[in-house]
Formats: structure tokens, sequence, C-alpha cells
């Protein structure tokens, strides 16, 4: 059952970005950076499937 609405996806792929953009600032291949690119793909895939486990726990939707 979908629970992130669209604007919640919007928001989440544009945090995905900002997410890389700033692991490569620090360094491609660091650890920081790394939990960082690991960190969008999650923003990404909940943002594509529109499932997000964490809402699901806590109760939230965003979706109408």
């Amino acid at each position: 059952m979908k629970n992130v609405g669209k604007n919640d996806s919007i928001i989440r792929y544009v945090l995905a970005v900002v997410l890389v953009v700033a692991g490569i600032a620090m360094g491609a291949s660091s650890t920081i950076s790394i939990i960082l690119y690991v960190l969008a793909g999650v923003m990404v895939v909940t943002a594509t499937t529109r499932v997000c486990p964490l809402y699901k726990i806590v109760g939230i939707k965003t979706n109408k």
C-alpha cells in the first residue's frame, strides 16, 4: 500500500541528488560519502515505489 504522496516523492528525489552531490564533495570513496550514496539510494527507491517502511511503522501517510 502506497504511503508516499507526490510532493513527498519529489522532495525525496531532490534530496537524493543533494546527497549524491554532498558525497562527491566529501570524496568519492570516503566512508561518509558511501553512507550518503546509500541514503540517496533509499530515497530514490522510496520515491519510485512510493512506499516508505518507516512511514508504515509510524503510521504516516502523505498520499491522498
